[in-house]
């Protein structure tokens, strides 16, 4: 749940209108930390990374988020990592300690991790960098707050060096140090997850000459509704050459990074940062994350907050059905309140006017993508789709920017959409981007840090092939295609381009080695209480999911944020905020039914 740029940086906003508050809206991109891709500060929005063809690693929204808890009982699974966990294969992992360095205002460590649970000490390990920033008020520090930005795919270490920090209250803040890591295969974990065709150029030559074309299937207009066999077939022959990339170039990891192994891991962070139980706040991803490791460890949760819920009781297709309904939803709702956020900016001048406009231009960037200003890229209806999409998780940063973009491409041009669609990219003359230089996306060369600590650097951002492998890993999927077409014809019919491309995103998976893991409800005896924070408009991760989750969990409590864009903790109102920080430094319970 992809996802993940600012200004008001000293407000809070609900529904687009800022309002006084204690600390920033959000940080900035990839769709996982924050919530827009154009403000600094703080977490940057889980969000769609930009998809090149019919089909790519990047999902919509909630529906890559499926996950699942495991086959066995809760109770025998979380007996069974409990006991493990002091078995003398773990013990060395458990026993280390975290060495921190300065990392410009924060600090910085690396911790250890088997890469298989069930072989430890096979010589095998993901080694995964952690960073934190201290408790404001040291005398009064009650421990560490870990936490998740979503994803899967987001990097706790990017977060917390945009300025992530800010996206947590002032009371957490003063008496937590707050811990952002990234997860196996993630960013700046060694080995790191990689999916690069190791030959573009070949790769495209020989897809063209499949195709008996004489251009670069690249070129090639792609629909996000495959009607004809033909289509289909190209669809599938994207994913499979996906999932075939992944296996070149990092099969050896690939079985070991699901949720299941993802939250052992947290368990090994927890013991290293010197914590007895665990204080945690996920967004989006992270809530599943957190869920699972609730299901592996409940006695050693101290306090959970799940911001953005991903509701494990779901399969791929369920959860591919409600996120198309939950996006097209959105973009209802962007047309009906528009001019409430951002006045005369919006691309039309009634509703209507805008849901025309968006329809026409689906139906142009099918037929002619849009030129793209000093570059040789073009929008076609699928970055098209992925721009539109994009801009539902912080209405209040992004709608503006939305509109503009699409009043320019009416006038033919999709320069802004392209830069929504893909924030990192540095358009060039031959098509090329930035985002594949070793150098910090947007930064100059000479912004790096200057200090050699661990987490010093910035690594390839590869959120999205972590978002195919983790949810691939993680949900059982058909090996059979005519079970996924079924579902695209289905999700066509309900949410139109937004349920169609939530599906096909799945297809990857279709050839991917799957974890233990299944649809399932929350087994978790002995959990303490567990805050689920819900928003009633976001469309990564629809609300329903939210109350599904607190239902599910023993003790779940529910915080119903009404308002647009996707989660509320550190971009909605004081409430949230007041509730959320009561919780996690004095417990204090939510009572059922509050909503701010």
């Amino acid at each position: 749940m992809q996802r993940f740029p600012w200004s008001s940086r000293n407000s809070d906003r609900k529904e687009g209108r800022a309002e006084p508050a204690d600390r920033p809206t959000s940080a900035s991109p990839p769709r996982s930390v924050g919530r827009t891709p154009d403000t600094p500060g703080a977490r940057a929005p889980r969000r769609i990374p930009r998809r090149r063809g019919a089909l790519a690693l990047a999902a919509l929204g909630a529906a890559q988020l499926v996950g699942c808890s495991p086959d066995s009982s809760g109770t025998r699974a979380s007996q069974a990592a409990t006991e493990s966990a002091h078995r003398t294969p773990l013990r060395t992992f458990y026993q280390q300690k975290l060495v921190w360095t300065r990392c410009g205002e924060l600090q910085c460590a690396t911790l250890t991790v088997p890469m298989d649970y069930a072989h430890p000490h096979n010589g095998k390990t993901f080694t995964l960098p952690v960073i934190k920033a201290v408790a404001t008020d040291p005398d009064r520090r009650m421990g560490s707050l870990v936490f998740n930005p979503g994803g899967p795919g987001g990097s706790g270490v990017a977060t917390l060096k945009s300025d992530g920090v800010a996206s947590f209250g002032k009371a957490a803040r003063a008496r937590f140090d707050i811990v952002g890591f990234d997860p196996r295969g993630v960013a700046g974990s060694k080995p790191a997850l990689d999916c690069t065709a190791r030959d573009d150029t070949a790769d495209q030559a020989d897809t063209a000459d499949q195709a008996g074309q004489n251009e670069s299937s690249a070129d090639a207009p792609q629909p996000l509704y495959p009607r004809t066999d033909a289509e289909r077939q190209a669809a599938l022959a994207d994913a499979d050459r996906t999932a075939a990339q992944c296996q070149a170039r990092s099969g050896e990891i690939l079985p070991h990074l699901g949720t299941l192994d993802a939250a052992r891991d947290m368990d090994v962070l927890r013991a290293a940062l010197g914590d007895d139980e665990l204080t945690y706040l996920g967004w989006s991803y992270g809530t599943y994350l957190g869920t699972i490791y609730a299901e592996q460890f409940p006695q050693r949760v101290r306090a959970l907050v799940l911001d953005g819920a991903v509701d494990p009781s779901q399969d791929w297709a369920q959860q591919a059905l409600s996120g198309g309904r939950a996006f097209r939803k959105a973009v209802d709702d962007y047309a009906d309140k528009c001019a409430q956020v951002v006045g005369d900016a919006c691309p039309a001048d009634t509703p209507d006017g805008i849901r025309t406009l968006i329809a026409d231009l689906f139906a142009e960037t099918a037929r002619t993508p849009l030129p793209v200003k000093d570059s040789s890229d073009r929008v076609d209806q699928t970055t098209f789709q992925s721009a539109v999409t994009a801009s539902m998780y912080t209405p209040e940063a992004q709608w503006k920017s939305l509109s503009g973009a699409l009043s320019a491409a009416r006038e033919g041009d999709g320069t802004e959409l392209a830069a929504i669609a893909n924030p990192s990219a540095d358009h060039q003359d031959d098509g090329g981007t930035s985002g594949a230089t070793d150098a910090p996306s947007g930064a100059a060369a000479s912004d790096a840090p200057t200090d050699h600590s661990p987490a010093a650097t910035s690594p390839r951002d590869n959120s999205s092939d972590i978002l195919a492998a983790v949810n691939c890993v993680d949900t059982p999927h058909p090996k059979d295609p005519q079970a996924y077409w079924d579902v695209l014809d289905r999700a066509h019919r309900e949410s139109g381009v937004y349920g169609a491309s939530n599906v096909l995103t799945e297809l990857t998976c279709r050839n991917w080695p799957s974890g233990p893991l299944k649809p399932h409800r929350v087994k978790a005896d002995d959990l303490p209480p567990v805050l689920v924070v819900g928003t009633t408009g976001d469309a990564a991760t629809p609300y329903e999911n939210a109350r599904s989750l607190a239902a599910q969990l023993p003790g779940g409590m529910l915080l119903t944020y009404e308002g647009l864009g996707h989660t509320a903790y550190g971009r909605s109102n004081r409430c949230v905020t007041d509730a959320v920080d009561g919780y996690l430094v004095d417990l204090k319970p939510v009572r059922p039914g509050t909503t701010c």
